[in-house]
């Protein structure tokens, strides 16, 4: 059993891998089109392994992307999530300024690695806005 859980971590590991390595040997894509490859991509990994459930969800997420994504709405998409997480970090440092009036530590710590967790959300929705 010991023997299984790595192998079972590693193969999950290849599989949310090879998108990512896709992503990168094709970085001129951007917006839908690049959408459209992600899922192209975990598409053919999940037929390769057999996955019909995950290919029938797979099929249903290309064929909206394909008939609903824009690159103009996309970005609105994304440009919204920024400023969200924008939000999210000036309520999140309001927090911590409150607690470290009150001066009590553990609040504090608290508030602080909630609002380092938000500035990292905010970074990762600003990385996706170039996408």
């Amino acid at each position: 059993m010991k023997l299984l859980s790595p192998l079972a971590l590693f193969t999950v590991c290849g599989l949310l891998a090879a998108p990512l390595m896709a992503a990168d040997a094709a970085p001129e894509l951007t917006g839908c089109a690049a959408k459209k490859q992600a899922i192209t991509l975990q598409l053919e990994q999940a037929r390769a392994h057999g996955n019909s459930n995950q290919v029938a969800g797979l099929e249903k997420a290309l064929s909206e992307v394909t008939e609903h994504c824009t690159d103009a709405g996309l970005r609105k998409e994304r440009e919204n999530k920024v400023l969200e997480a924008k939000h999210e970090v000036s309520k999140r440092q309001a927090d911590l300024d409150k607690a470290m009036k009150k001066g009590d530590p553990e609040k504090i710590d608290k508030r602080k690695n909630k609002l380092a967790e938000s500035r990292k959300e905010l970074q990762e929705a600003l990385d996706q806005l170039d996408k």
